[in-house]
């Protein structure tokens, strides 16, 4: 067996952890991207899904209403002197005339009169090639169906026109004698084109599963699943669909995904909805597979763009691990022949072991450098960190602390009058701020470690009045009057009394000092409104100032960018922050020159 030399071992040994790692990063590549197809899969299913139930939706909407708008037209002529005056043997022409003015006007597509027989009797299409007067319809549903119960409803294909429509009867009376039917044929046609717009597949079913209306003609009768062969030959003997084959729709499901064939292939996701009044059901059919391929593609191509950096990390790693080692074997090498040549040259091996003693001291030198230099990177981190939290603080206490002086120096003036009650007052509004600022630190402690104890029913009107009570030097100083709702009866949210205090103090000073630099000769005007609903309360803050332009708007919520001189950039982020902490919203709309509108959207308390 032949030994390899040194130098191709070690060629191989430094080839192995780079086969190694490709394995590897191949590995958690497949896995990554089969992961983010299936979750692309069910994105898309479950995004398309909702879209379906939206159409849907709308579809039932147009449908009902074309239906309601039609049932009622029977009833009403059943009623109508002059359709019992032609089953008595009245006017008819007359009738004619009439019933073809009320369907040209209510868009039926026929309306008729049969007599107790079954006759045909008068007809809107009287002047038609395919007029029904003088046709038999008493072996029709909806004839008997109206005779013995009042009224009634049948989907049918027309004998006459061949076209499909719902069949609407009323029997009309004469006392408790029975004179006749009305008959009103509703086709869909507009309905169908009004449910096309939808996109995707939109059509009816019956009890039975047969498909009564549909946005793709071909679907027309036929059914979901095989009709038993009895319930096939009924059909066919009522003539109900005419001669229609029943066969099944090219359709196939596959758990949540309907697989379609010819016209529809593809991949659809369905949604089904039962159409009240009836014994219908309306289904909608949307394609997923775009959707499926897109999703897939924007989450694997995010996987990808993840793993291509870690792949350049894990190579960098490596490659500096391969050069130690081949450092450190080198200086194996060296070492022995250091030692091979200790018995041949003593005088130079004691100069290359001083040599070796000088680089081991250089060596222990730079370790020394650069454990100092990590030590330097950490404290400026630390610094940076405590820089941060300590211009939050200072941000958040600045307003307490700027009415403690105001309250500190009117007490003083209050001193000077010998006004005891004011300057106690006063002292307790500075003892209360003191308190607030205390809590203050503690709750933005609390945010630090994101947690700031359990959310609860806090009084919007208790919370507005402390954010005025710390603003009201600086309101009255701006000469600004706030317009605040009565909130009649009390309105709570659920939030943290300080929390929500420190955002609507936020809001409401940048809304101060925004109208205060405007100074174009308008009265500065700041508004508080509530609007309450079933489950959240928007709270308003809206200011006359100078509004913000796009550029501001769109980095507004970044921290440490403000449009302030002296602005810390901060107030926006933490109080956005909160705001999502107890589960709402905070959003901006403004215009330059228009005022600004800061919309608080929280969860209404019971």
């Amino acid at each position: 067996m032949t030994i390899p030399p040194p130098e191709e071992r070690d060629r191989w040994a430094a080839r192995r952890p780079w086969i190694a790692f490709g394995l590897l990063v191949a590995v958690i590549a497949v896995v990554a991207f089969v992961i983010a197809g299936d979750i692309g899969r069910n994105r898309a299913i479950a995004t398309t899904h909702a879209r379906a139930e939206d159409a849907g939706t709308l579809a039932l909407a147009i449908l009902r209403g074309e239906l309601e708008k039609q049932r009622a037209l029977p009833v009403i002529l059943a009623r109508d002197p002059d359709v019992r005056a032609a089953l008595v043997d009245g006017d008819r022409q007359a009738l004619d005339s009439k019933l073809e003015a009320i369907a040209r006007e209510t868009r039926a597509a026929v309306i008729y009169v049969l007599g107790k027989d079954g006759i045909t009797i008068a007809a809107s299409n009287w002047r038609e090639p395919t007029s029904f007067v003088g046709n038999d319809y008493a072996f029709r549903d909806y004839f008997s169906a109206a005779v013995s119960g009042g009224a009634a409803e049948q989907f049918a294909l027309g004998t006459v026109s061949k076209r499909p429509g719902l069949y609407i009867t009323s029997r009309v009376d004469d006392g408790e004698t029975a004179l006749g039917v009305i008959v009103v044929k509703v086709e869909f046609d507009q309905v169908e084109a009004d449910w096309r717009a939808l996109g995707g597949q939109t059509f009816v079913v019956d009890k039975r599963g047969v498909v009564l209306l549909s946005t793709f003609a071909d679907w027309r009768f036929r059914v979901e699943e095989a009709l038993a062969p009895q319930t096939a030959a009924e059909i066919r003997q009522s003539l109900q669909f005419g001669a229609a084959p029943l066969t099944l729709l090219p359709l196939q499901r596959e758990g949540e995904i309907v697989r379609g064939t010819g016209a529809v292939a593809g991949a659809h996701v369905a949604s089904g909805i039962p159409i009240p009044t009836t014994d219908w059901r309306l289904e909608v059919l949307l394609p997923v597979d775009q959707a499926i391929r897109d999703q897939r593609a924007e989450l694997q191509t995010l996987i990808a763009l993840l793993l291509m950096p870690g792949a350049a990390l894990g190579a960098l790693a490596l490659r500096r691990r391969q050069v130690n080692l081949a450092r450190r074997s080198a200086e194996a090498r060296i070492k022995d022949e250091l030692e091979r040549r200790v018995a041949e040259r003593t005088a130079a091996l004691a100069g290359a072991n001083a040599r070796l003693v000088e680089e081991m001291a250089e060596r222990t030198r730079a370790q020394e450098r650069l454990s100092d230099a990590r030590e330097e990177l950490a404290k400026a981190n630390r610094l940076a960190t405590l820089g941060q939290v300590t211009a939050g603080v200072a941000h958040e206490i600045n307003q307490p602390l700027a009415a403690m002086r105001t309250y500190a120096e009117n007490a003083r003036a209050f001193l000077e009058r010998t006004d005891a009650a004011s300057v106690d007052g006063a002292l307790g509004k500075i003892v209360r701020l003191t308190e607030r600022i205390g809590t203050i630190t503690d709750t933005l402690r609390g945010f630090a470690r994101r947690g700031g104890g359990p959310l609860g029913p806090v009084d919007l009107r208790e919370a507005i009045d402390g954010a005025l009570m710390i603003l009201d030097a600086a309101l009255r100083q701006a000469g600004v009057t706030p317009v605040v709702p009565a909130l009649t009866p009390p309105v709570s949210v659920l939030a943290r009394p300080v929390e929500l205090e420190q955002v609507l103090v936020n809001l409401m000073r940048n809304a101060v000092e925004a109208m205060a630099q405007q100074r174009n000769g308008q009265a500065p005007r700041l508004a508080i409104s509530i609007a309450t609903e079933a489950e959240h309360v928007e709270i308003a803050i809206v200011d006359n100032g100078p509004g913000l332009d796009a550029e501001a708007l769109a980095a507004l919520f970044t921290p440490f960018r403000t449009t302030k001189s002296r602005g810390l950039g901060l107030g926006l982020v933490i109080s956005h922050d909160i705001v999502a902490a107890f589960g709402g919203t905070l959003n901006v709309a403004s215009r330059a020159g228009e005022g600004s509108t800061f919309t608080i959207s929280l969860k209404r308390a019971a």
